[in-house]
């Protein structure tokens, strides 16, 4: 596909030093001479050296880039009153909605600043229960977290996987609930798992044990085990693997009843077949529910022989079908429930009854369904909301959930299954003054006339112009959907009279399948139109003007950010690529990259290589005035890995002709995000505030 050649001439554009280079004293990044051939273009990668997360020459040139960054924050006069009123605001009491295993109820919480948040056991919904598992006591600095937690049929045994330093990394652990003492087995190389639990065992997905760098290497050959207590991890049982395709992914699940295994397998991050097994009959095989990956299917639950699943085959905004395990393929399924002109984007079983949960125009919306369709009753839901989590059983006569708004932080709710009425159980106090600000929702055209939507949250009372900061935050991909919730730290923004905007763009699941594909492989640029219509939507109706806007994005997002500011520098005066895909000619390469293929593309094909050059951040600098760029990505970041963004920073650096900074802050120790410790997010936004407040002239 590619080849190496060594042209100098072609590098011209990555060693003139420009302007903004000796006033920001950045390190002189290496230079080389890799350029690679894809179908006879031949593209330069002078930084491809920065891909070595293990050398020394990479580690100096983090803490050069740091100490740059670290340099031009701290003569930033207000950055610690930022940070010291964003660690007023975070701290406020938060807990999860509680969730029944065996006799007990469990929930999360945080007293406020607690680096993780802390399990509890409960007897009761309301009873204040006691600390099952702190995670704060697992490391000096929090960056021990955990990943997930599965809790065995009979309430006794805990299954607890935790992650360090932010990896993607897993070890799972066991506790005995009634003793709250750690069982001696421990599983490792765990990956893109769930722990679900058969008996006195967990099924879990794994990897090999790393040959090379373990942040970096790809991941390859996934395999599904199953761990019974008591044994050793080399002694766990293979359950299934796929020697012939090393990009398949295997996620086990064990039915409510603990009589059927689901087994779901994914090449990509879209699409799944479904396989499912008799575990009561000691010779039974795998059936073949579906046998593709041109649907999303997920098994909602089984009664008896009856399955129940939501799927998305023939319906881009999925449906609900029930089958017989004994006559499992899909011209045998029955819809329950249709398709609507709203996604569908939960379903659940309580009280013997259905419960959907729809998305309309990206917010929450609950109905109920008897089990053969019929609609039952519309469940009231407060505002413009997101269901952000929900807790139930098929057997139980109540239901728990927490909503989500961009005005306030999470409540949780009890929901009687007999009147559907709901009554608040939590409510978390906090500092900031949601009864100040407004969520409105609008609408706007896409370049080429698609209605895409916006939320836009303020001050009731503010007074909008071309001098109001705006927020401008955007994802567009993976099907996933941008609804109302309340980030903590956007608080600071909207204290000081700023216009906090989330787009839902295509690319993402707000309205189905075929929005999502709307913004996939050589689609992606609806993507980036969306957001800059967003802007210019904003500057149009007078919210604000490009000079006072500020664009985010992570992630996924991240390559929007780095996409938009390439394509429109004059967009904005701010922007934040934050742990971003940025590199498109080579992401398939690193960890799990490939798997994202199914939405960007891959440069191995032709077709889809001229599409991602096009668009692809980092071979898209130019020798322009870029807006005022701060890059944030972490070290042991092993989703996205780093070299991403270390690349794009020194290709800004080389190349900006503006007197804006670029800069790069890279969190030492951290990795994409998940599992952060609060201080480490105090830190990192109060560093990203500090940036936007001084570039957007919002001084205090």
């Amino acid at each position: 596909m590619y080849r190496f050649i060594i042209t100098a001439s072609l590098l011209s554009t990555f060693i003139m030093p420009m302007s903004g280079q000796k006033k920001y004293n950045y390190p002189a990044t290496e230079v080389g001479f890799q350029v690679d051939d894809y179908f006879g273009n031949r593209i330069p990668d002078p930084y491809r050296w920065l891909e070595d997360d293990r050398s020394d020459k990479t580690g100096q040139w983090v803490k050069e880039e740091n100490a740059v960054t670290e340099e031009y924050l701290k003569k930033i006069h207000f950055r610690d009153k930022i940070k010291d009123r964003l660690t007023d605001l975070w701290n406020f009491n938060k807990q999860s909605a509680p969730f029944k295993k065996g006799k007990s109820f469990f929930c999360y919480k945080n007293d406020g600043l607690q680096n993780q948040n802390v399990l509890y056991i409960q007897k009761s919904i309301e009873d204040k229960g006691e600390i099952l598992l702190d995670p704060n006591t697992l490391s000096t600095d929090g960056t021990v977290s955990l990943s997930g937690i599965s809790i065995s049929k009979n309430g006794k045994t805990l299954a607890y996987g935790i992650s360090k330093a932010g990896s993607d990394w897993v070890e799972i652990h066991f506790k005995d609930i009634t003793t709250k003492k750690d069982l001696p087995d421990v599983i490792k190389w765990v990956k893109f798992s769930g722990m679900s639990w058969k008996g006195n065992g967990i099924y879990y997905s794994r990897y090999a044990e790393p040959t090379g760098s373990a942040l970096s290497q790809k991941n390859q050959f996934h395999k599904v085990y199953f761990h019974q207590l008591a044994t050793k991890q080399s002694q766990d049982i293979l359950v299934l693997e796929d020697k012939t395709k090393p990009e398949y992914n295997f996620s086990a699940s064990v039915s409510d009843d603990e009589n059927y295994l689901t087994m779901y397998i994914s090449q990509s991050t879209s699409g799944n077949k479904l396989l499912i097994k008799d575990l009561t009959d000691p010779k039974a095989k795998f059936v073949t529910v579906v046998n593709n990956f041109d649907s999303e299917t997920s098994i909602i639950d089984n009664i008896g022989k009856t399955f129940y699943m939501r799927t998305n085959a023939s319906a881009p905004k999925y449906r609900v079908v029930s089958f017989d395990i004994n006559s499992p393929l899909p011209e045998k399924w029955k819809t329950i429930i249709p398709e609507s002109a709203n996604l569908l984007e939960g379903v659940y079983l309580c009280n013997s009854k259905i419960l959907a949960s729809y998305l309309q125009n990206a917010c929450s919306k609950l109905s109920s369904y008897s089990l053969a369709g019929k609609l039952d009753k519309e469940i009231e839901l407060p505002g413009i909301c997101k269901l952000s989590a929900f807790n139930s059983d098929r057997i139980y006569n109540f239901a728990t959930y927490s909503i989500a708004q961009y005005t306030g932080p999470e409540q949780s709710y009890y929901l009687d299954a007999e009147t559907w009425q709901s009554k608040l159980i939590f409510k978390p106090e906090c500092k900031f003054e949601s009864d100040r600000y407004i969520t409105e929702q609008v609408f706007f055209q896409s370049k080429d006339g698609a209605r895409i939507s916006m939320f836009i949250t303020h001050k009731r009372d503010i007074d909008k112009n071309e001098k109001t900061p705006c927020f401008v935050y955007g994802y567009g991909g993976f099907n996933i959907s941008l609804s109302p919730e309340f980030r903590i730290d956007r608080a600071v923004f909207l204290e000081a009279g700023g216009i906090y905007c989330v787009p839902n763009l295509r690319g993402g699941g707000e309205y189905g399948e075929e929005w999502h594909k709307a913004g996939t492989v050589c689609k992606k640029q609806n993507v980036f139109d969306d957001f800059i219509g967003a802007c210019d939507y904003l500057v149009k109706n007078k919210y604000t003007s490009y000079g006072k806007i500020a664009i985010h994005g992570r992630s996924n997002g991240g390559l929007l950010i780095g996409a938009v500011m390439t394509q429109r520098p004059d967009i904005c005066k701010v922007a934040l690529p934050t742990v971003g895909v940025l590199d498109m000619l080579r992401f398939h390469l690193f960890t799990i990259g490939r798997a994202w293929t199914v939405d960007y593309g891959c440069s191995e094909n032709k077709e889809e290589f001229k599409c991602l050059l096009k668009y692809s951040p980092l071979h898209n600098v130019k020798q322009v005035k870029y807006p005022a760029t701060m890059i944030l990505t972490g070290d042991h970041d092993d989703r996205v890995v780093p070299a991403h963004s270390f690349k794009f920073a020194a290709a800004l650096q080389k190349n900006n002709v503006s007197e804006n900074p670029m800069l790069i802050r890279i969190d030492v120790n951290a990795g994409h995000g998940a599992g952060k410790p609060t201080a480490k997010q105090i830190d990192e936004f109060g560093d990203m505030w500090s940036f936007v407040f001084y570039n957007l002239d919002m001084y205090q």
